[in-house]
């Protein structure tokens, strides 16, 4: 299930998706649906993506999403 919200948790888009798809995917899509202009969009981690951080960008939003983690493998080199 994806929902983007407005500053006081009001829906302003939903969708449901099979499982297997990726989360960032649907929100990408749902953002550039949008027609919103200035301010910021909060996410988790999930949505730190290029693609989405420059479509934030490219709209003068600002993105209040926590940089991805290392995978065990990197951390480890």
């Amino acid at each position: 299930m994806h929902t983007i919200v407005d500053a006081l948790g009001y829906p302003l888009r939903f969708e449901l998706t099979p499982g297997q798809d990726h989360d960032s995917v649907t929100c990408y899509r749902l953002l550039h649906e949008l027609e919103f202009g200035p301010g910021e969009v909060l996410a988790d981690r999930a949505y730190d993506t290029n693609a989405i951080l420059e479509l934030l960008q490219s709209r003068a939003i600002t993105p209040v999403i926590p940089k991805q983690t290392q995978s065990a493998g990197e951390k480890a080199r």
